[in-house]
C-alpha cells in the first residue's frame, strides 16, 4: 500500500516562501513522476506543476517563475518550493505521484490529502 503525505504548509506573509514536501511510504519501487495541484477557497482544483521521471518540468502560467518542483527519489519525496507568495496563492496544495509499487506491477497514480497554504499579512 502506497501512501502520500504532504507537509510544509502554513501561514506566510506576502512575499514569503514555503517548501512543501510530499513523502511517499509503503511499497515504492520507482517514482515515475509527480504533479502538484492546488484548490483555492471556493474555486476548482488547478494544476500547478509537473515533473517527469527524466526531470523535465512544466508550470502553470500563474507560477511565473516563482515555484520549483522537484523529486528526490532516494528519499521518496517530492517538493514544491514556493517563493514570492501572493494572497492569490492561498489554497490547499496536493501532490500526485505516479508510482510503480513492485518491479512487475503497473504504475498507478496516488494522491495525498493536501496541506493548506495561507498567504496573508
Amino acid at each position: 500500500q502506497v501512501r502520500l503525505v504532504e507537509s510544509g504548509g502554513g501561514l506566510v506573509q506576502p512575499g514569503g516562501s514555503l517548501r512543501l514536501s510530499c513523502a511517499a511510504s509503503g511499497n515504492v519501487f520507482r517514482i515515475n513522476g509527480g504533479k502538484w495541484y492546488r484548490q483555492p477557497p471556493g474555486k476548482p482544483r488547478e494544476l500547478v506543476a509537473v515533473i517527469s521521471r527524466d526531470g523535465e518540468t512544466s508550470y502553470a502560467d500563474f507560477v511565473q517563475g516563482r515555484f520549483t518542483i522537484s523529486i528526490d527519489a532516494a528519499v521518496k519525496t517530492g517538493y514544491l518550493q514556493l517563493n514570492s507568495l501572493e494572497s492569490e496563492d492561498t489554497a490547499v496544495y496536493s501532490c500526485n505521484m505516479n508510482i510503480k509499487a513492485f518491479p512487475t506491477s503497473s504504475p498507478l497514480d496516488y494522491w495525498g490529502k493536501g496541506t493548506l497554504v495561507t498567504v496573508s499579512s
